[in-house]
């Protein structure tokens, strides 16, 4: 069963649950996605399910797509994207793919590519401290301080230093689903998720289970009492 879907970061809002209490969710438009073809191990030597997703213009897609397209019987679709499972035999190439495969209180994973920033220094990008802020007689407020060494003499590599930030593939794990809205495909997830409005998303059941600790509760003594601290010898 395909567990992963394909969609477009709409925006953050926030909803209240039963109780009153106010819950920050990120609106994700999912889906419908379809089927455009299958990876199986006695062809290409794995499993998968190739999705597309977002209308696009004929004219604007080359012929070999076109005519994948054609053979298919599926109208073009502007992104594509093949998904690993373990069993593709109860799916069929032209099947749609709609939200409805997720259920609410559900746990995803989801996949964006996170907000560029630009070229950062090291303060910003990893954090760092900064030099003395006070007297007015140092200039590395915000310079990274050394980065070479005496043997070898040169800067090693890995070296945390300045440079571009963001634009980058970014997993978020074990995000909530508050609700599903399977007539307008609408997912709302809660907490933040990777991108900026508009952006192409990845969500996909968590791998990961949701492990809850019980916290064992102290001894105490009658009711209405505290218990007695132990003696000491």
């Amino acid at each position: 069963m395909l567990t992963s879907i394909i969609g477009t970061k709409i925006g953050m809002t926030q909803i209240f649950d039963k109780t009153g209490n106010i819950i920050p969710v990120t609106v994700i438009s999912a889906g419908p996605c379809v089927v455009t073809g299958l990876r199986t191990v006695e062809k290409d030597g794995y499993q998968a399910v190739q999705l597309g997703y977002g209308d696009i213009k004929e004219k604007a897609v080359n012929k070999p797509t076109a005519g994948m397209f054609k053979k298919i019987n599926v109208t073009p679709r502007r992104h594509l994207q093949e998904f690993r499972i373990k069993d593709v035999s109860d799916i069929q190439v032209g099947q749609e793919i709609k939200v409805d495969i997720f259920k609410e209180g559900e746990y995803v994973d989801v996949t964006g590519m996170s907000k560029g920033k630009g070229f950062a220094g090291v303060v910003k990008r990893h954090n760092f401290g900064g030099g003395p802020k006070t007297h007015g007689q140092s200039d590395r407020q915000r310079a990274p301080g050394n980065v070479g060494s005496q043997r070898p003499q040169r800067v090693l590599r890995g070296q945390r230093m300045a440079g571009h930030l963001g634009d980058e593939t970014v997993t978020v794990m074990k995000l909530r689903v508050v609700a599903v809205d399977n007539e307008k495909n609408f997912i709302l997830i809660e907490g933040a998720v990777p991108g900026v409005k508009k952006c192409l998303l990845v969500i996909r059941k968590t791998v990961k289970a949701k492990k809850f600790v019980k916290i064992k509760e102290a001894p105490a003594g009658k009711k209405g009492q505290k218990a007695k601290p132990a003696e000491k010898k």
